[in-house]
């Protein structure tokens, strides 16, 4: 009988991975990863009493503060736009979920994503609106040959009706904010805001704002509604962060999304699934939203066919061809 080590949140999706694969005959071990002072393992825990299966709680606080809290601080301070869950996938999540698969002589691990693996290469899920694919991408080979992703072929719809047949105590029970997401309403002076000026991207300063890091490009609603200076220069008009100077303290402003457009964009810290780059033409995508855009890679440049909106740099850019995952890079 093969063992797998699943990671256990607490929440659905977890949950009716480790049914489904308990359910397939599998040893199954369910991990609770405590990550911060909030983190409570009682329905995780719940959960593996219900399916009659070992469980232990990893503590894991001192490395998600300086891998994910501490990386998420910097790059808002660099004026740029985190992306936690990345990060947290590959120095938490899958580090430690190895880890202790090694320790326990596991065969697999195993987590509550919405993604697809076969062989050795990783593939969006069936369930395209619920795929999580895309915080994948630094994933590698070692990895991959270890892990089992039982949701990749159901809906989110269909995974809600599995833990209502499996009589899983957290049933209905709504998903939560990842706590990485609430830190600049909940501590700004964690990540340094600090009030300055808005400035049309003509150069006219007609504002002020509460704090770089509470913006991001593209971003149009919460933006200030006074001074009258303010309310005269848009008249009426949708306006768009376009830039963040963080030498001034400035945040750029249009009234025009062509100002949004960009076609070329550089990359860092590229990862490839397979452990070889790819030069060529594939399809790209700028955030977790964003729909598959035509590019050309070359090196870490990216040249779209068609201009992007809102490109945001911290945010990662993720190579596919067809529905497979080929790697991925930061936005710079």
């Amino acid at each position: 009988m093969p063992k797998v080590i699943v990671a256990m949140s607490g929440g659905v999706d977890s949950s009716v991975a480790a049914a489904i694969l308990k359910n397939r005959g599998y040893d199954v071990v369910g991990v609770f990863m405590l990550m911060h002072k909030n983190s409570n393992p009682q329905d995780a825990k719940a959960v593996a009493r219900k399916l009659k299966i070992d469980f232990k709680v990893l503590d894991v606080r001192k490395e998600f503060k300086k891998r994910v809290i501490d990386y998420f601080v910097k790059e808002y301070k660099s004026g740029n736009t985190p992306n936690p869950c990345v990060e947290c996938n590959k120095h938490i999540k899958f580090k430690f979920l190895i880890d202790i698969a090694t320790k326990l002589k596991a065969d697999f691990i195993t987590t509550g994503h919405y993604a697809k693996i076969k062989g050795s290469k990783l593939f969006i899920a069936k369930d395209t609106k619920k795929d999580q694919s895309y915080f994948l991408w630094q994933l590698n080979q070692k990895q991959l040959s270890k892990i089992i992703f039982p949701l990749g072929d159901y809906t989110k719809e269909q995974v809600g009706g599995l833990a209502k047949k499996f009589r899983l105590p957290v049933f209905g029970k709504k998903e939560s904010q990842d706590i990485c997401f609430t830190l600049p309403r909940r501590s700004p002076d964690k990540i340094g805001a600090k009030a300055g000026l808005i400035i049309t991207i003509k150069g006219e300063k007609v504002g002020e704002h509460k704090g770089l890091s509470f913006y991001t490009i593209g971003q149009r609603k919460g933006l200030p509604a006074t001074p009258a200076s303010w309310l005269a220069w848009r008249a009426g008009n949708p306006v768009y962060v376009v830039k963040k100077d963080l030498k001034k303290n400035a945040l750029i402003i249009s009234k025009s999304e062509k100002d949004l457009l960009s076609k070329e964009i550089i990359v860092k810290d590229m990862n490839w699934l397979s452990d070889k780059p790819y030069n060529g033409k594939y399809k790209v995508k700028i955030r977790s939203t964003a729909k598959m855009a035509d590019a050309k890679i070359k090196g870490n440049k990216i040249t779209f066919t068609k201009s992007q909106r809102a490109i945001t740099p911290g945010q990662s850019a993720v190579f596919y061809k067809n529905s497979e995952i080929l790697g991925g890079g930061i936005i710079s």
